[in-house]
């Protein structure tokens, strides 16, 4: 049986603690490592912020939508963050170069970099007018 949790936020940071108590309850339910749960609301946060930041320049109140898919075999979550906001895919942004120094690297790069680091599989996709970045995480190692 596949269990659909969805969250719905507005691009502004305020809301970001709803999406760290969602984390935490979908952790619950499946009972998933601190760890895990940890890696989920660091990657999810990483990817909703830049949403927040960038998908709607100037306005505020526009919604982002993230939901969450288990399936019934408990395989893997897979994660939709869709925004109607300015196209943008984060998969085809450059990965930072993490052996330099902070004060060499380049600003911005870390949040997509950890979403890959932390989840199996990401993909974006551009659908009816709406940014739909998918992400998978594995719950088997």
């Amino acid at each position: 049986m596949l269990m659909r949790k969805t969250l719905l936020l507005h691009n502004d940071i305020s809301e970001v603690p709803k999406l760290a108590g969602w984390v935490e309850l979908i952790g619950e339910e499946y009972a998933l490592p601190a760890s895990v749960v940890f890696q989920l609301n660091l990657a999810l946060e990483e990817a909703v912020v830049n949403v927040m930041n960038y998908a709607y320049p100037g306005e505020t109140g526009r919604p982002v939508r993230l939901s969450a898919d288990v399936g019934a075999d408990a395989g893997s979550i897979v994660f939709e963050l869709e925004d109607d906001g300015v196209p943008f895919d984060p998969t085809t942004a450059e990965a930072p170069d993490v052996t330099l120094s902070v004060e060499e690297r380049q600003v911005g790069g870390l949040g997509i970099f950890l979403v890959r680091q932390f989840m199996t599989d990401v993909a974006y996709r551009r659908k009816d007018r709406t940014n739909v970045l998918t992400m998978t995480y594995s719950l088997r190692p």
